[in-house]
């Protein structure tokens, strides 16, 4: 009996786990297309992040690390899947940028090296774990925040130099915003748009009749 209670407990442990990621996992699937409110979830906890920093003076470590962090992802997000500096042989995949004029032409969404999604992702995950960071001291490393500051932003502006040069280089800008899309696209028209409720809107405005065999804008029929 004891044997048998040893062997099911670590299986009952990992089917709850299991679950507890499949859940996790369910609700970033189900995320994926609201985009404004999961950027908005990342840009409050960075707030909370910095006030909190802000109000303990100190942890300044800890903003200094999340920084670069984001700053890598930033790069990957702007880079493109296949570098043209790193590829050496012929691609046909389609991923690759274009290098002749012909290619140029053909329509071609920018393919990320770090899609939106696990950019965000990555990015709340940083936040998170930098909020929970500042909760134990010994993360607390005593710097001269200014000097941290300074060096960032040198970092910041050579790494963005570097990459705008990469990008008027290759001639590609890292915004796609998919093929040309006309004014009321999808929305049917006509006699039978929108299935049997627009033919009988169309007839209506038209004066025709209505579907208990009377005429719009007209009396009513007399029989002889």
């Amino acid at each position: 009996m004891m044997e048998g209670s040893d062997t099911e407990a670590p299986s009952s442990i990992e089917t709850q786990v299991a679950n507890f990621r499949r859940a996790i996992q369910y609700w970033l699937d189900k995320s994926t297309i609201h985009i404004i409110p999961r950027w908005t979830l990342f840009v409050f906890l960075l707030a909370i992040v910095f006030l909190r920093i802000y109000l303990i003076q100190g942890y300044f470590i800890v903003a200094y690390g999340l920084g670069i962090f984001l700053l890598n992802n930033f790069i990957a997000f702007l880079s493109p899947l296949e570098d043209p500096t790193d590829v050496g042989g012929q691609r046909d995949d389609g991923l690759s940028l274009p290098s002749t004029a012909k290619e140029g032409k053909e329509y071609r969404p920018f393919a990320r090296r770090l899609p939106e999604f696990k950019f965000w992702l990555a990015c709340a995950r940083g936040a998170a774990t930098s909020l929970l960071m500042t909760f134990f001291s010994v993360f607390d490393v005593p710097v001269f925040w200014p000097i941290l500051l300074m060096y960032f932003g040198v970092l910041f502006f050579m790494t963005m130099k570097r990459q705008i040069a990469h990008m008027y280089k290759h001639k590609y800008v890292p915004i796609s915003f998919g093929k040309l899309k006309y004014k009321d696209a999808g929305k049917e028209k006509g006699e039978f748009g929108g299935g049997m409720a627009g033919s009988i809107g169309t007839t209506a405005q038209n004066g025709g009749p209505t579907p208990g065999g009377g005429m719009m804008g007209g009396g009513a029929v007399r029989r002889r």
